[in-house]
């Protein structure tokens, strides 16, 4: 079943990690591992005007594998994390009837 979360990451200091932690998402491996847990091409993404934290709208498959991901626990997924990774957020989201 599919979940909609949203992620927060921010990142650390330095423009050089912005563009490798995007290089590393965008890359095929990067998007072989995130189909794992994930729908990477419904993936929404926004970047703070100082590309120093990024949000993405994800469609979730599998919600372990995804909070494996964004914790660093993922085995592929830890060098970009300790490299560039500051903090990241992780929420559940919910329609709300208006």
């Amino acid at each position: 079943m599919e979940k909609e979360m949203l992620a927060l990451v921010k990142l650390k200091e330095g423009e050089e990690n912005f563009s490798k932690f995007m290089a590393f998402m965008q890359s095929e491996e990067g998007m072989a591992e995130r189909g794992k847990f994930a729908i990477p091409p419904r993936t929404i993404a926004a970047v703070t005007p100082d590309k120093g934290a990024l949000m993405f709208k994800v469609f979730v498959t599998d919600e372990d594998g995804m909070k494996s991901f964004v914790s660093g626990e993922n085995a592929l997924m830890k060098p970009i994390y300790d490299e560039c990774i500051e903090s990241t957020q992780l929420w559940d989201l919910s329609e709300v009837s208006l």
